[in-house]
């Protein structure tokens, strides 16, 4: 079983997922968004999956500051701007081999651990 963790050291969603696993004694292996950003082909993967109202975090503090509510942007342009900032994104990113998740879904990484 392979879990990757996409998200940022700093984000408290992010440390309940690592916390998680690691009760449950399951390594996974963690992807720090601000050091080193999402290959686009991670992010195509949870968006063909969830879409991309879903993958943004329209409550978040880099969204409302980008001030994206206001703007009419097309997705490339999106997606642009969650390469540069993570913090944009519903955090974290869970993937395990058949299974993903956004945000807190415990639910989901109990099922990762069945897979």
């Amino acid at each position: 079983m392979t879990i990757q963790i996409f998200g940022i050291d700093k984000s408290p969603a992010t440390r309940a997922a690592q916390r998680f696993f690691k009760e449950r004694r399951i390594p996974f292996q963690m992807v720090d968004l601000a050091q080193k950003p999402m290959a686009p082909g991670e992010i195509r993967r949870f968006l063909a999956r969830f879409g991309l109202p879903a993958l943004l975090d329209t409550e978040s503090k880099a969204y409302i500051d980008a001030g994206l509510k206001y703007m009419k942007l097309n997705e490339a342009e999106l997606l642009a701007r969650i390469e540069k900032d993570p913090k944009l994104l519903r955090l974290p990113l869970v993937r395990s081999t058949k299974l993903l998740s956004i945000g807190h879904a415990e639910d989901v990484w109990q099922a990762m651990l069945s897979d």
